[in-house]
């Protein structure tokens, strides 16, 4: 008797431990009765029918997938490595489990066969100059493929994109090359606006002869102040003009016979 009343006790106290359940803040408990589905328990001291319900925890925080990195030829023949990172979480636990049979390993796949296929349909400039619209189309293909399993993604992100050794030297003196372009460019566009500004100074002086004067006083100024021994300066005609015309003035007229 003894040991039936103590057989008892014990039955109870393990039905009791499996009627109880407690979950988590950050994980949701689907209940099954007799294999279908019942409800969603959210977190807190949960009570199910011992041998009657079951219930799977499902966690809904954040999931973290990589995708390992892969070779892809691109829209232009080029062969690259690229790898991304998936970011998703639970946002229906029973689809989660009744829809899919493991929904991280089926969303890691789904996420690198489109990555393949993004990637494949992309030219090698639109996969380096353009990576945040293609991480937007990646997120948008694998959401709505991933959304009847209760799936939501909230980011995806290519990490990085390996190129061949012989493709690098090439953007190597790609970029070489563009860089004495513009170099040449702006050196070329210097000399266009120094002409310009002469030209225009040249002008004034023309219009003003005192300024011509003010200039070559300034020009004595500046070579007085150097230590050279011997200095050439032009003189301008203008200075020597005066000379020159009473020079002829002083020269007799020729006597005619």
């Amino acid at each position: 008797m003894v040991q039936l009343i103590a057989f008892v006790v014990v039955l109870v106290l393990v039905l009791i431990s499996q009627a109880i359940k407690i979950v988590q803040e950050w994980e949701r408990g689907v209940v099954f009765r007799l294999g279908r589905f019942v409800r969603v328990a959210g977190p807190g001291i949960q009570f199910i029918i011992p041998l009657i319900e079951r219930m799977i925890k499902v966690d809904i925080r954040v999931f973290t997938v990589d995708v390992p990195k892969q070779e892809i030829i691109t829209k232009d023949n080029v062969t690259v490595r690229v790898n991304a990172v998936v970011y998703f979480r639970v946002v229906d636990p029973m689809a989660a489990l009744v829809r899919v049979e493991n929904y991280l390993y089926a969303t890691q796949q789904v996420s690198q066969t489109t990555l393949r296929d993004v990637v494949g349909q992309s030219e090698l400039d639109e996969l380096l100059a353009h990576r945040e619209e293609l991480n937007q189309k990646l997120q948008r293909i694998i959401d709505t493929t991933t959304d009847p399993w209760g799936i939501k993604v909230d980011m995806v992100a290519i990490k990085d994109v390996e190129l061949p050794d012989a493709m690098k030297r090439a953007m190597a003196r790609q970029a070489e090359a563009e860089r004495e372009r513009r170099a040449k460019i702006i050196h070329a566009q210097g000399e266009y606006q120094a002409a310009e500004t002469l030209a225009q100074a040249a002008e004034i002086m023309g219009r003003h002869p005192g300024s011509l004067q003010l200039r070559f006083l300034q020009t004595l100024t500046e070579v007085a102040t150097e230590r050279s021994t011997i200095v050439v300066m032009p003189v301008p005609i203008d200075i020597l003009s005066a000379f020159i015309s009473d020079r002829r003035r002083m020269e007799p007229l020729p006597s005619s016979e």
